[in-house]
């Protein structure tokens, strides 16, 4: 029986490699997005440090909107 089992777990253990691989492309996929993300936010509050003002002005409701 413990050849049978050591067998299984060969067997298992190419698919755990491509899982692990499979993760590290993910988490460099997600790296990538955060990145993109990080940017953007620093890109709107540069923004919004210019000109807060006119930005909430903007979405203020007036009279019968």
């Amino acid at each position: 029986m413990s050849q049978r089992e050591s067998a299984e777990r060969r067997t298992t253990k190419p698919g755990d490699t491509e899982e692990t691989t499979a993760t590290r492309g993910e988490a460099a996929a997600t790296a990538d997005l955060d990145s993109d993300v990080d940017s953007i936010l620093d890109e709107i509050d540069s923004v919004l440090e210019e000109n807060a003002e006119d930005f909430v002005k903007s979405f203020v409701q007036k009279g019968g909107q």
